[in-house]
């Protein structure tokens, strides 16, 4: 991994690795935990249960970045009833997309200079056990109502890694892709009176450019003073989301089949 790109190679990551894939040619990206045996714990929107058909079954199924049907893997795709938090093979979750490893501890500097948010943090990673541990009791007990802004698959693969939630559930969730997608236009805007004062359109481009970067910054939950560590087992209880209590042991088992 480096600065332009943190694409890997499927032999280089690791069980609790945060991984992600672009879709829609680049347009976002699918985030989610990688748990070992090929598998991977990721979150999406829940299916609607009025939506019983087998076309409307596949649409939502490629539209919300779940597998359809696997051949390899029984267990692909399973999940809690009412629930977002998918278990997925690598192949399913990857959808002949390329790999990418999401960075955490990074220098300011470095994730400055990633002008693409949604693919590091300066906040530090958890052991990859408790990120496992996380991700197997959340595919059981849920993770909420998704939104696209303050609770998304990003959001759920931070959390895995850091066990680290917004307090302000108002503002921009942990996502960098949020903070990208809300940060660009808001420099952009706040940019323009700069136009009656600098003629050269580079020096605009690069008062923007420096405004978008330092908003990501303040967003990044590294930084942030409005993000408390909650343990997995109080997620739902601290934040009204799913019913929590169940044990992940039985889906543990999951793993090895």
């Amino acid at each position: 991994m480096g600065i332009l790109s943190n694409r890997v190679e499927r032999s280089e990551i690791k069980p609790g690795d945060h991984i992600y894939t672009y879709r829609a040619v680049f347009a976002y990206s699918h985030h989610g935990i990688f748990v070992g045996g090929s598998k991977v714990v990721h979150f999406t929107r829940e299916r609607d249960a009025n939506s019983s058909s087998e076309t409307s079954s596949n649409s939502y199924d490629e539209m919300y970045d779940l597998p359809s049907s696997c051949l390899t893997f029984p267990d692909c795709g399973f999940r809690q009833p009412n629930s977002g938090v998918v278990l997925s093979c690598l192949d399913c979750f990857l959808q002949n997309g390329s790999l990418y490893c999401f960075e955490y501890g990074v220098a300011p500097s470095v994730f400055i200079a990633k002008v693409r948010g949604g693919t590091c943090t300066i906040a530090p990673s958890d052991p990859p056990e408790s990120v496992i541990h996380r991700a197997m009791y959340l595919l059981q007990n849920g993770f909420g109502n998704y939104d696209v802004f303050q609770n998304n698959c990003e959001d759920f693969a931070m959390y895995c890694k850091t066990g680290l939630l917004i307090v302000d559930r108002l503002g921009v969730g942990r996502s960098g892709q949020a903070s990208s997608v809300i940060g660009a236009p808001l420099a952009a805007l706040l940019s323009s009176p700069l136009k009656l004062l600098m003629p050269s359109p580079v020096g605009v481009a690069t008062v923007t450019a420096g405004m978008y970067c330092m908003s990501r910054y303040a967003t990044d939950i590294g930084v942030r003073s409005d993000v408390i560590k909650v343990a997995v087992e109080d997620v739902a209880k601290n934040l009204g989301w799913g019913a929590g209590g169940q044990q992940e042991a039985a889906t543990m088992a999951l793993l090895t089949n």
